[in-house]
């Protein structure tokens, strides 16, 4: 039963992402599902307000990820 509440009330994910400044400081933090427009924005894991105003430690950035027809891609011999 729990699986239809779950397909039946889905909510949309959202990613979390933090604008940097030209030295790498936290300006400020955004969830949504796109990426925002404009310049600085880098994906994150999670938000952590502590981060404002300082340099986002190497854990805090998402990876991107890989495409998923990796395999189809032509390697150079």
């Amino acid at each position: 039963m729990a699986s239809l509440w779950t397909l039946l009330f889905q909510r949309p994910r959202h990613n979390s992402y933090a604008r940097l400044d030209g030295e790498g400081k936290c300006l400020a933090f955004k969830q949504c599902r796109q990426v925002p427009g404009g310049s600085g924005w880098v994906q994150i894991g999670e938000i952590q307000l502590a981060w404002l105003g300082h340099e986002l430690p190497a854990s805090a950035r998402v990876c991107p990820r890989a495409s998923r027809r990796w395999h189809q891609r032509i390697l150079a011999a």
